[in-house]
C-alpha cells in the first residue's frame, strides 16, 4: 500500500493499488495501517471488508469468490463484499466494510483509524420497549434460538423475548464439545450475558417447558409456572439416543450433550481406557480426542468403515487408518450385547461377535431422538421420527408456533422440496433467521445449501449438499493421500461434495448449488475443472 493518508473529519484515506492490478472477479488481502482488509472487484465494482471470518477466524481471500459475495473456505459462512453483512452460517456477526472509490486509475479505501482496528461488527438491533406488548417465547437454547431473537431485533422488533433452555450456560459453541472436549465454559459462549442485557433479550437457563397449550397461549415450565406467548419457537434441538443395553446405566457410562458431559469424558478418560460406541461423526470426534490421552481408545461401529452411510466408504477407509495409527483400535461390523460392571462401574464391553472390551469409561454417540415429547397433546404435527414438522417459512402446522434447528423435518430447496432432517449447526442458523423474519411478517423460505465439517487429528473434513441416496462417488486426487474432492453423484447429478486439503472447492460448490446451478455428471468427471475456479 502506498502511503497517501489525509485526515478528514476522523477519516483517512489510502491508495489500496491501481486499478488495473485487480480483474473482475479477483480479491487480494492489502495491509492498512497494520490490519489486513479484502479487497475484492467484482461485477464492475470495488468493495473493501474484514479479512477474516467471524466465525473461526479463516482467511476469506482463500475463499469462494461468487457475485457479490464471499464464502469461507472452512465452514461455509457468507458475506456481502460490498456491505460486510453476514449472508449465509454459521457464525453471528458481520464483516466491518469501507468506502472504496477510484480516481485516476487509482483505488483508494476511506476509513475511521478506530474502526480499521474491528474485526467484526454486529448488526444494529433495537432493544426492548415496556410499552409494547407482544412476546415472542424460544424454546431451546442452541443457534436456531439465538438467532431467531438477534434477527427480530435487527429488524425492529421491540417486544418481550424470552429463551428458555434446559442447559447450565446460556447459547454455545456446541461442535466445539466433541472436537475439544476440555474447553472452558467461557470460551464456547456465543454472546455474554452483557449483550444479552443490551438487547433486552431475557436467556432462562436450566427451566424446561413441559408443555404447550395453543388455545391459550401459553407454556407450562417444569417449575409449575406458566408463561404467556404471542408467538412461539419450538427450537429444542436433539438428545443423544441411550445405547438399551444391559448396563447402561452402570457408572462410567456415558452421552454427550451438555459441556459438562464434555468435561466429565475429558477427566475420566485421562489414562483410562476408553470405549466408544458408534462410529459417525461425534463417536470419531471424541476417539480423535481421546486418542493422545486414554491409555487406550477402542471404537464400536456396524459398518465396516465409519462414515460409511455419509461419506461413503473410501473416506471412512481413510479415516479409520488415521486414527488407527493414532493408538485407536476399531472392531466394525459389530454390536454391543452388555456392559459388564464391578461395584456398580463399567468393567468391560460385550460384543456380539465375542469380543471383550476391557473399560474404564464407554461414550455412546449412536445417533439422536428429537426433543418433542412436550408437544404430545400440542396439536403441533410430528413425523413417525417425533421431528416438528415445518413447512418453506419455518410454520408447523398451529398459528404463531414456528420450528427450527436439529427438531425439525423441513423441506430441502436444493431437493426440489424433499422433506428432510439435518442436524447441522450452519442450518439451525438459516432456520433461526427465515422463522423470525416470518414472525414478522417478512415471507422468507429457508433457502440454505447443507454445509457442515468434522476434524480428526487436526484434520477437517467439509462437506456440502444433501447426498442421501447417491448412487456413485467420483473422486478428485488421491483419498489414501489425505487430499481430495468428492463428488456424491444421484441421477447425474451431483448431490453433494466433499473434500480433504482441497479448499475451496466445497465451499465453490455450496455457492454453485446456492444459486440454482445444477453440476452435472460430466463436469465431475472431467479432468478440466476450470468450472470451478480452483
Amino acid at each position: 500500500m502506498n502511503e497517501d493518508l489525509t485526515a478528514e473529519q476522523g477519516e483517512v484515506t489510502a491508495l489500496l493499488c491501481q486499478e488495473d492490478e485487480l480483474q473482475d472477479g479477483q480479491m487480494r488481502e492489502v495491509e492498512v495501517e497494520g490490519q489486513k482488509v479484502l479487497l475484492v472487484r467484482t461485477e464492475g465494482r470495488y468493495g473493501a471488508v474484514g479479512s477474516r471470518c467471524t466465525h473461526y477466524n479463516a482467511p476469506l481471500v482463500k475463499g469462494a469468490l461468487v457475485g457479490n459475495r464471499v464464502r469461507c473456505p472452512f465452514h461455509g459462512a457468507c458475506f456481502n463484499v460490498m456491505t460486510g453483512d453476514i449472508e449465509e452460517f454459521p457464525g453471528l456477526d458481520c464483516l466491518p466494510s469501507y468506502k472504496v472509490k477510484v480516481e485516476d486509475g487509482n483505488v483508494y479505501i476511506s476509513f475511521n483509524r478506530k474502526a480499521l482496528k474491528l474485526s467484526r461488527r454486529v448488526k444494529e438491533m433495537s432493544s426492548r420497549e415496556p410499552e409494547v406488548n407482544h412476546s415472542t417465547l424460544l424454546i431451546g437454547g442452541g443457534p436456531a434460538a439465538l438467532l431467531c431473537a438477534e434477527t427480530l431485533r435487527q429488524n425492529s422488533y421491540q417486544g418481550r423475548i424470552v429463551m428458555v433452555t434446559k442447559d447450565a450456560l446460556p447459547p454455545f459453541d456446541k461442535p466445539k464439545l466433541s472436537k475439544a472436549l476440555n474447553s472452558e465454559s467461557s470460551q464456547i459462549l456465543l454472546r455474554s450475558e452483557d449483550f444479552f442485557k443490551q438487547y433486552g433479550i431475557e436467556v432462562w437457563t436450566q427451566k424446561e417447558v413441559v408443555s404447550v397449550e395453543p388455545v391459550d397461549k401459553v407454556v407450562r415450565l417444569s417449575d409449575g409456572t406458566v408463561q404467556p406467548y404471542d408467538q412461539l419457537l419450538i427450537s429444542t434441538g436433539c438428545r443423544a439416543r441411550s445405547l438399551g443395553c444391559p448396563g447402561q446405566h452402570l457408572k462410567g457410562v456415558k452421552l454427550l450433550q451438555t459441556h459438562q458431559d464434555a468435561q466429565d469424558i475429558h477427566n475420566s478418560c485421562q489414562g483410562q481406557r476408553a470405549v466408544i460406541i458408534g462410529a459417525s461423526f461425534i463417536g470419531m470426534e471424541v476417539a480423535s480426542y481421546l486418542s493422545n490421552k486414554a491409555a487406550s481408545v477402542a471404537m464400536v461401529g456396524t459398518t465396516q468403515y465409519p462414515f460409511e452411510r455419509s461419506l461413503g466408504p473410501e473416506i471412512g477407509k481413510m479415516a479409520m487408518h488415521m486414527l488407527e495409527e493414532n493408538n485407536v483400535k476399531f472392531y466394525m461390523k459389530d454390536r454391543v450385547l452388555e456392559i459388564r460392571g464391578e461395584d456398580g462401574k463399567v468393567k468391560e464391553v460385550v460384543l456380539e461377535s465375542g469380543a471383550v472390551l476391557q473399560a474404564d469409561v464407554v461414550v455412546a454417540g449412536i445417533g439422536v431422538v428429537p426433543n418433542s415429547d412436550f408437544l404430545m397433546g400440542s396439536q403441533v404435527q410430528t413425523d413417525s421420527r417425533k421431528a416438528v414438522v415445518v413447512d418453506e417459512f419455518m410454520k408447523t402446522n398451529v398459528p404463531d408456533i414456528y420450528g427450527a434447528g436439529d427438531v425439525t423435518s423441513f423441506p430441502l430447496p436444493i431437493r426440489g422440496g424433499q422433506r428432510v432432517q439435518i442436524g447441522h449447526w450452519q442450518m439451525a442458523h438459516s432456520h433461526g433467521r427465515a422463522a423470525a423474519l416470518n414472525m414478522l411478517n417478512k415471507p422468507t423460505k429457508m433457502d440454505s445449501v447443507p454445509f457442515f465439517w468434522t476434524v480428526l487429528l487436526g484434520k477437517s473434513i467439509r462437506y456440502a449438499g444433501f447426498g442421501e441416496g447417491y448412487t456413485e462417488i467420483i473422486f478428485k486426487g488421491k483419498v489414501e493421500e489425505g487430499k481430495f474432492l468428492a463428488f456424491y453423484i444421484k441421477e447425474q447429478v451431483v448431490v453433494a461434495a466433499a473434500s480433504l486439503m482441497f479448499d475451496p472447492a466445497v465451499s465453490l460448490i455450496a455457492e454453485l448449488m446456492s444459486s440454482g446451478q445444477q453440476i452435472t455428471k460430466t463436469q465431475a468427471q472431467s479432468e478440466d475443472l476450470s468450472w470451478l475456479k480452483l
